[in-house]
């Protein structure tokens, strides 16, 4: 609770004569609203929340007496007065029980107060009493559907966050938000097809609704994901208002023997993959050439092992997570910040917009997101050349610059003791099929060449990351429904991560997904001496963890369809001479492969970093390639629908191309270079 400074009259003569005029009911909400907004942006937050308390305590018969209460909420909610503001709601309802944007704060402030079965009771009961209001007059009861599923969804109650949404969809489904959270519900839940229509929805809607990182999961389709990406970054960043900041300029840094500023962006400095990922490159960072800055927007508090070991080796650590985007941007500004990396992309806890003010001069996308970002900031993507070989920069509107390989590892990681089967479970004489991805990666068509697979072992086992169990359950009935024994599957449980690492070489074999296959999870289980099997598409994601094979030295275990994917599995299961040779040759290589060479990736990262530097001086910063980007989200979206499994390359360019070129003939669109032929001259 706030204390408030005591009201002095003699101070502020306007505001003693609005308190008298409030307590004879002689003021309006109108002028009390004013007067409190004037205070409010003075930073007189108590005195306007004083003003408010008179005004509703000496006209509680107005009927406009509940907008006054949720006003004064807001006023106590910034003075950090909780319970006084929850307090305000409830007035507020009680003077207006459909009051939909009361039951919405009132909720969020219990979720904020970590009561998220009270504040889901809020929405709910809110939900309940508006069951026969109209589209048109719904605003409140969409949010309070999309906050349930929302939270529902964080809390793991995928079921419970499925039923709210889809009544959000169909309630409005024009708006994305509560689509795209549905879909990835479902994939998490491996509830196949993740995407449907209804009477009230199309596909096509759902389409529309899906967000980048689902897509990746859902089909492999480079153009669309990246007119997809196009769309989200202007639907969560906008226009900024070029007002609000400069654009920095270059500062020159080339042969002065300046160091280079760079800053990495992320939520994940910690405890995550990203954050194992990352920190042996920062830990190798040349401080002689380049000065390290991380801007860490994630969960706050963690000060784990992973961010205390970055904290000690970061020359300048910010917490950015309280701060607005653009306070994040300016503060990036005041750094003098050279070059800026994205770690986040479009995953959990970005701060997409604090990119769209320019921050910095040279803006990268790197380590973190799957694909391009297809903003118009964005201008450089570092990959290697598995993941993006060449003549695929078309699917990237960032410039394409490469190091050995996309997958970073900490060598210094500690890895526990190496358990026996019985003690995870799994019986001792088993072929162990594993695969450790999250369950939001399993289609439908993996799921059946996993089946197909364990049909032609028999003796065999598949071990999984296990999920609720609810979504373990539908995995072993899904088996049953496909003929195999549902106790052939075996899931682990959640374990610390030493204790992973030390069990993943108990399986015989990794069956990667697709089209969005094993990141760091393949890195894990090849470091491990777990061979890994994995079938390349043509995105950035689908590709990913054959850059990994490959860099681990043994690209024998990539395969050329799905269909080689399950003949590669079968022989592998039955030849062991041939398993073990391929277990042999990693062993050799372990420590000499382009995996595990953090040293010359950190010295490549440079290298690239102060190659930007140099464009940029020389004024030859890349623009992003922007060209017909809606074009190319509506002949993806026909595409899409069309809901093929898996197709080499030539094959798909040839369908964009034979859809583009029947679009055009209709509807002229500008040249540009990605599948067009050159313009005859």
């Amino acid at each position: 609770m706030v204390i408030q400074t005591p009201f002095a009259p003699e101070q502020n003569a306007q505001l003693a004569t609005a308190i008298d005029k409030a307590r004879r009911q002689k003021m309006s909400l109108l002028e009390v609203l004013q007067m409190a907004e004037q205070l409010g942006a003075s930073g007189q937050f108590a005195h306007a929340a004083e003003l408010y308390k008179t005004w509703t305590a000496f006209n509680d018969q107005s009927p406009l007496l509940h907008l006054a209460f949720f006003n004064y909420s807001v006023t106590l909610k910034q003075l950090g007065d909780t319970a006084g503001a929850i307090n305000a709601l409830k007035a507020a309802l009680k003077a207006a029980p459909l009051m939909g944007q009361a039951h919405i704060n009132l909720g969020r402030t219990y979720e904020d107060c970590g009561l998220n079965a009270q504040a889901i009771q809020q929405w709910r009961s809110f939900v309940e009493a508006t069951a026969e209001i109209t589209p048109d007059k719904s605003v409140h009861r969409l949010m309070a559907l999309q906050h349930i599923g929302r939270v529902m969804e964080g809390a793991g109650l995928l079921e419970d966050a499925e039923s709210a949404l889809w009544q959000a969809i169909e309630l409005r489904p024009d708006k994305p938000e509560a689509g795209q959270h549905w879909i990835s519900v479902r994939q998490h839940q491996c509830k196949w097809p993740v995407v449907q229509g209804s009477e009230h929805v199309t596909k096509r809607q759902m389409l529309d609704s899906i967000s980048p990182l689902p897509l990746a999961c859902y089909a492999d389709d480079p153009l669309f994901q990246m007119a997809k990406a196009y769309r989200y970054f202007k639907m969560l960043a906008g226009r900024p208002d070029p007002a609000h900041l400069n654009k920095p300029e270059p500062r020159r840094k080339v042969g002065t023997g300046q160091r280079l500023r760079i800053g990495y962006v992320s939520s994940d400095l910690r405890d995550h993959a990203v954050g194992f990922a990352l920190s042996e490159v920062l830990e190798l960072h040349d401080k002689s050439s380049v000065e390290v800055y991380a801007y860490y927007c994630g969960e706050p508090r963690t000060n784990d092992a992973t961010q205390t070991r970055m904290k000690a080796v970061i020359d300048v650590w910010r917490d950015i997570t309280p701060m607005s985007d653009l306070d994040a941007a300016r503060q990036i500004m005041a750094d003098q910040i050279d070059i800026l990396i994205d770690v986040n992309g479009y995953t959990k806890l970005a701060r997409t917009k604090i990119f769209s003010y320019r921050p910095a001069p040279v803006i990268v996308n790197f380590c973190g997101y799957p694909g391009t970002i297809a903003s118009p900031v964005h201008q450089y993507i570092i990959a290697d050349e598995q993941i993006i070989p060449p003549g695929s920069e078309l699917y990237y509107t960032e410039k394409v610059l490469h190091i050995p390989c996309n997958q970073p590892v900490d060598r210094k990681r500690v890895i526990g003791p190496r358990p026996t089967c019985t003690e995870v479970g799994l019986p001792e004489d088993a072929f162990v099929f594993a695969c450790f991805n999250g369950m939001q990666k399993i289609t439908a068509a993996v799921f059946a060449r996993w089946m197909a697979i364990l049909t032609a072992t028999p003796g065999s086992i598949l071990w999984l990351l296990g999920a609720s169990d609810a979504v373990n359950q539908r995995l072993r009935d899904l088996a049953t429904s496909a003929g195999v024994d549902p106790a052939r599957i075996y899931f682990a449980t959640k374990v610390p991560n030493p204790n992973h690492l030390a069990r993943i070489a108990i399986a015989d074999l990794f069956l990667d997904t697709f089209p969005y296959g094993a990141h760091s999870t393949a890195s894990d289980a090849l470091t491990m001496g777990l061979p890994v099997l994995t079938v390349p598409g043509n995105s950035f994601a689908s590709r990913f963890c054959s850059s990994i094979v490959k860099s681990a030295g043994v690209p024998e275990l990539i395969c050329s369809s799905p269909d080689d994917y399950v003949k590669k599995a079968v022989t592998l299961a039955k030849d062991k001479t041939a398993l073990a040779g391929i277990r042999a040759t990693l062993q050799a290589k372990r420590e000499t492969c382009a995996l595990r060479d953090i040293p010359g990736l950190v010295r490549r990262l440079e290298e690239l970093y102060w190659q930007m530097q140099g464009e940029c001086e020389q004024g030859e910063t890349p623009v992003p390639d922007l060209t017909n980007m809606d074009m190319y989200y509506e002949v993806g979206a026909e595409v899409m629908l069309a809901e093929v499994e898996f197709e080499d390359e030539a094959a798909y360019r040839k369908r964009y191309r034979d859809r583009i070129a029947q679009w055009h003939d209709f509807a002229p669109v500008p040249y540009d270079t990605r599948l067009w032929p050159q313009p005859k001259a």
